[in-house]
């Protein structure tokens, strides 16, 4: 007699994607340049290279790195090495070849994706990387590279005979974060599913959704946009890469729903001439992410792009908060509540719950949570705050209140806040005010050493193209508005600020630039 058990039946992602292509097979999937990809053709694409791997001895549970900008190839070799039963590790543009032979190391991967982008940096080091039993090459040929389309092509386009478990590791995200180096985020097929339905849910996508994503595909932000989409069985619009024109010249020629953008791309975008007379009827729903979106920006943004505006707050290890639309009226200064599927709780130094009001360190809970940090258990436990129910809380390094209401307010990062005076200084609360000069187009603050105050306020400003006031000039404005403790002791003009692949300035580059008062 066989065993009456019934399974524990789940729906995972290349699942879906398989149904999807079943009852939609002629509706785009992907789109990215000229390539335009339906739902069949990407199913079949994703089932080729997992079988591919599969019949080169590639394991469940082994990892392959995925060093390739945005293409449509680039999201089927990553679903592709999910359906095989293995982790998926994209890698970021942004790094050195050095970095990346780190990283890859790091992970353990045993298979890398790579396109000509990183064919250049990532060369010099195959050598050491030993542990890489196969070189797939996108757009380009050399010795010892596999091609990666005839690899698919040779293999089969049947469903591979692999089980996934909720629990399986989906990806490895290394963070792209503004302090320390990177950590391997490792999140798993609950917590990708989570971050698709929660977000699908949140934001309204739908099958007829058409998601416009301008940030590069290894980002995790970028998956915020695509993961729901491909959940949905709507279609992906990948930029290859950002302009403000090009992304109002997609949104109009695709007729784009749901799009995402960092803070520099909005500020990008509210500069953009084409903007006034541009078609941005089809948005329903553009999200803000990465780094708060300053208060100025944020109205313009509602009355010249579109008022179906939604401002996530989120770290990738496992927590977000989200303030919808209709929200805004009432709650403007905040980050809004949790994202479906989470709790949040706010901590003082001792790991005591603070009451509404008191600003402590940010954590939160549920299905979205990273398993760990990759090879770090120590770094893991760091951040493990646990509740009355013995429930585990990830800290999130960041400071904030919450309201009578639940409503989230961020004050800062940790270790960005300055103590001018023994006060405690915002830079956050400092930037508002700068940025709204006429003449800012952008601010940042940090704290640089101070002889009698220990610390002080230095705000490097991006202006506006032909703005005439000097750095003098904004210095003197800002300090009429601001607190004692919060005066700035200069201003100092920059063309661009270091940021990562969210668009977040990373603060500890400009700090060890100006530690000696440079």
């Amino acid at each position: 007699m066989q065993n009456p058990t019934i399974d524990d039946a789940q729906v995972f992602l290349p699942d879906l994607f398989e149904t999807h292509a079943r009852h939609r097979r002629d509706q785009e999937a992907v789109i990215c340049g000229p390539l335009r990809r339906t739902w069949g053709d990407f199913a079949a694409n994703v089932n080729r290279i997992a079988n591919a791997l599969l019949d080169g001895g590639f394991a469940k549970g082994e990892r392959a790195a995925v060093m390739m900008g945005n293409s449509v190839e680039m999201l089927e070799a990553t679903f592709g090495i999910v359906r095989a039963g293995g982790c998926a590790v994209p890698l970021s543009g942004l790094l050195t070849g050095d970095q990346l032979a780190g990283l890859v190391a790091d992970s353990g991967a045993v298979r890398a994706f790579v396109s000509p982008e990183f064919r250049e940096r990532i060369e010099p080091h195959r050598a050491r990387l030993s542990a890489v039993a196969e070189w797939v090459a996108f757009g380009f040929a050399g010795e010892g590279w596999r091609d990666l389309a005839a690899m698919r092509g040779a293999a089969s386009a049947a469903t591979p005979p692999v089980r996934h478990a909720m629990t399986d590791a989906f990806n490895i995200i290394y963070s792209s974060g503004t302090t320390g180096l990177p950590k391997g985020i490792v999140q798993t097929h609950r917590a990708r599913q989570h971050w698709a339905w929660s977000n699908a849910v949140e934001m309204g996508f739908g099958a007829d959704c058409r998601a416009l994503t301008t940030t590069a595909l290894y980002s995790n932000g970028t998956w915020l946009m695509m993961l729901p989409a491909l959940f949905a069985g709507g279609t992906v619009v990948a930029m290859p890469a950002f302009s403000p024109a090009g992304f109002l010249e997609a949104v109009a020629a695709e007729r784009i729903t749901h799009s995402f953008m960092v803070p520099a791309q909005f500020i990008g975008v509210l500069a953009e001439k084409g903007l006034e007379g541009a078609d941005l009827s089809s948005l329903r729903a553009l999200l803000s992410a990465g780094s708060p979106l300053r208060r100025d920006t944020k109205r313009e943004a509602m009355r010249r792009i579109t008022p179906a505006l939604y401002e996530l707050y989120g770290y990738s290890e496992g927590f977000a908060t989200m303030l919808r639309p209709h929200q805004h009226a009432e709650k403007f200064e905040t980050v809004g509540t949790p994202v479906l599927g989470f709790e949040v709780r706010i901590l003082d130094d001792e790991g005591n719950v603070l009451p509404p009001g008191a600003a402590g360190e940010i954590a939160g809970y549920g299905a979205g949570m990273m398993k760990e940090y990759h090879g770090r258990p120590e770094e893991t436990a760091k951040l493990v705050w646990r509740d009355e129910r013995g429930r585990t809380f990830l800290r999130s390094g960041d400071v904030g209140a919450l309201d009578e209401d639940g409503y989230l307010t961020i004050l800062d990062r940790k270790k960005d806040m300055i103590i001018s005076g023994g006060f405690n200084v915002f830079p956050s609360d400092v930037e508002a005010v700068v940025g709204g000069h006429e003449a800012v187009a952008d601010v940042t603050v940090i704290g640089v050493p101070h002889e009698k105050w220990g610390e002080t306020c230095l705000a490097l400003v991006i202006p506006k193209p032909g703005a005439a006031a000097a750095p003098e000039a904004i210095l003197a404005w800002a300090n009429e508005r601001l607190a004692k403790h919060q005066r700035l002791a200069a201003v100092a003009f920059r063309e661009e600020f270091p940021r990562n692949a969210l668009g977040k300035v990373l603060k500890r580059e400009l700090r060890a630039l100006f530690a000696e008062g440079a």
